[in-house]
């Protein structure tokens, strides 16, 4: 999950345009291009103008009064008015007969959803916009609709949808203000895909948008300028540029702008031990308040405080900022799945959509013949009817018999009897499958593997029916890390695997850190003694192992036994993960004489 999604709300704000074809009345058409043209840059003479075209509206064509309701919509944005947006839009989507109208308003609506968290009508509004692009002759307009995919799928994680988008608009010689805004999305969704960017191309992008005056773009181009230089070990000349450009970027006013460059300063800063800037960029950041609720930059913050709060030896605030730190990364990783949730919804509609038009075909093929056939031999049909009847119910009577028992010995061959997750080959079946389907897709995938620790002691000390209960509390515990798409199985005594479908290695870790800890927090009384069950887990993704299975086991193995050896009950992630992915996996240290214990085990 790319840490790029929380700043598609400002892509989706400056993607509220519309470009107007000429009309009829040289008036109208005058005070409508002036409108257009100003309507981001000076709120205060677009509404003078727009005032001016309402004025207009009782004389004025039918299509025209779509375009000033299109306009009107506009101020209802700038004013804080989604909800009046909305009616007046879905009203001149439905309504126009103008397709370029109509494109032009399902652009805007789809924003306007997507700028409300309503991302799954954004999308279906989408879905219906997209087909009615080629017969949109304007290129402006035509544009800011393929733009308008490219931020809402961007926003939603679909990274490589959104980069085709883009690049439809950035081959097709766009304006100046779209093409700032179609590199921006170009680079957004190469990150998001973990593509390595060049810096001429990120200079371009900021160029671009400096020359249109679109600070806000530029200044997000440089938050991918300042990671790339602090991924190559350039974190001074990251420092330096975000430093420079961080008065200008307050000025703008925009909280989750502000609270990036903040937050990407305390965490750089960290890494160069300066810990009094680093605590005071992560405060300033933690001041945006409740404008960056469920933004990646909130996490980053509260984990710096944490992180220098241990450095500084005081167990109070660190617990303090800790809790703060896990429930910004809740909301954050609520956030996202939320945007993932609206698309896989969106796109099984569709698929049930065609399903049902294709069934409607059949069942009306068969109603004719139906027909045919009664009109042939009425007294015949009854008894071919009766026969059916009994046959279908026989038929189905037996096969939903045979489904249950298939399905019984379906389930005693892929599930582990104990634990009751996948066995070991049901477990491989299902992730070589997801893999494939990953590397057709083009989407990531993680791999999580961990063993507990010190499980032989527990069988020995205290019996094989409290290690089998063990096993349970681990398995019961470890679905509740796991989506629907997931994969979780047991490989054999006490180690278990998760794949992550659509993962990357920076939220697989946090996920096995967070499995790590509640694995820590199992109580063990009812079973009548008390012990620790704790786990060592091995990381790593298929940007770094390929989509081979084997590969990815072996490698997840490898870090899972470098866990061990580092003194168990922690995680490690494949040895060429980026800096950030270590320090988001926070390893508890285990005491002295048990880590000797583990050493010796």
């Amino acid at each position: 999950m790319s840490s790029s999604k929380h700043r598609y709300g400002l892509l989706a704000l400056v993607a509220f345009f519309l470009a107007a074809p000429a009309y009829a009345g040289a008036s109208f058409d005058a005070l409508f291009e002036k409108a257009d043209a100003i309507r981001t840059s000076q709120p205060k003479e677009f509404f003078r103008v727009l005032n001016e075209l309402q004025a207009l509206e009782e004389r004025s064509s039918p299509e025209e009064r779509m375009k000033i309701r299109l306009m009107r919509a506009h101020g209802y944005l700038l004013e804080g008015k989604p909800d009046s947006a909305i009616r007046d839009l879905e009203e001149v989507r439905v309504s126009a007969k103008d397709v370029e109208i109509k494109y032009r308003a399902a652009a805007m609506l789809a924003n306007t959803y997507a700028g409300n968290r309503k991302f799954e009508q954004g999308l279906s509004t989408l879905n219906e916009m997209l087909p009615l692009a080629p017969e949109v002759k304007d290129r402006a307009a035509r544009h800011h609709g393929l733009l308008a995919a490219g931020i809402l799928y961007n926003r939603v994680g679909e990274f490589k949808l959104a980069g085709e988008y883009a690049s439809q608009v950035a081959g097709d010689g766009p304006s100046g203000r779209n093409r700032c805004i179609a590199e921006n999305l170009i680079i957004e969704s190469m990150q998001g895909q973990g593509k390595e960017l060049a810096e001429d191309q990120i200079f371009r992008a900021i160029e671009h948008c400096e020359r249109e005056n679109e600070s806000l773009l530029a200044g997000f181009s440089r938050t991918f300028l300042a990671r790339k230089w602090h991924g190559e070990g350039k974190t001074a000349s990251a420092i330096a540029l975000l430093e420079k450009h961080l008065p200008g970027v307050e000025k703008t006013g925009y909280p989750v702008l502000v609270a990036e460059y903040l937050s990407m300063l305390a965490e750089y800063r960290l890494k160069m031990s300066d810990i009094q800037g680093a605590e005071k960029h992560a405060r300033a950041a933690v001041a945006q308040g409740d404008s960056i609720a469920g933004s990646l930059p909130l996490v980053m913050a509260h984990r710096v405080l944490y992180e220098i709060a241990s450095i500084q030896g005081n167990p109070v605030r660190a617990l303090e900022q800790y809790k703060k730190y896990a429930e910004a990364d809740k909301a954050y990783l609520n956030e996202i799945k939320t945007r993932e949730l609206a698309y896989q919804l969106v796109r099984q509609q569709i698929v049930q959509k065609n399903q049902q038009i294709n069934l409607l075909d059949q069942q009306n093929q068969v109603l004719q013949l139906q027909r045919k056939v009664d009109q042939q031999a009425a007294q015949n049909n009854r008894l071919i009817v009766m026969l059916l009847i009994v046959l279908v119910a026989s038929i189905g009577y037996w096969a939903f018999k045979i489904k249950r028992v298939q399905l019984s010995l379906k389930k005693m061959a892929e599930t582990d009897a104990l634990t009751g997750i996948c066995n070991r080959h049901h477990f491989t079946i299902r992730a070589e499958r997801a893999l494939a389907e990953c590397a057709r897709n083009g989407e990531q995938a993680a791999l999580i593997m961990y063993d507990l620790d010190h499980f032989k002691n527990i069988n020995d000390r205290f019996g094989h029916g409290t290690g089998d209960w063990a096993l349970k509390e681990v398995a019961e515990a470890s679905k509740g890390f796991c989506r629907r798409i997931d994969v979780l199985g047991r490989l054999g005594g006490e180690e278990f695997a998760i794949l992550m479908y659509g993962c990357d290695l920076r939220a697989a870790a946090r996920v096995a850190e967070d499995c790590r800890v509640r694995l820590a927090q199992i109580d063990t009384r009812e079973t009548g003694h008390v012990f620790a069950i704790t786990g060592s887990f091995g990381v790593t993704s298929s940007v770094q192992s390929g989509y081979s299975l084997a590969r990815l086991l072996s490698h997840a193995d490898r870090q899972l036994y470098r866990a061990k050896h580092l003194g168990r009950n922690r995680v490690c992630v494949h040895e060429n993960e980026s800096e950030a992915v270590r320090a988001a996996s926070n390893v508890l240290e285990l005491p002295q004489r048990e880590r000797s214990e583990h050493l010796g085990a």
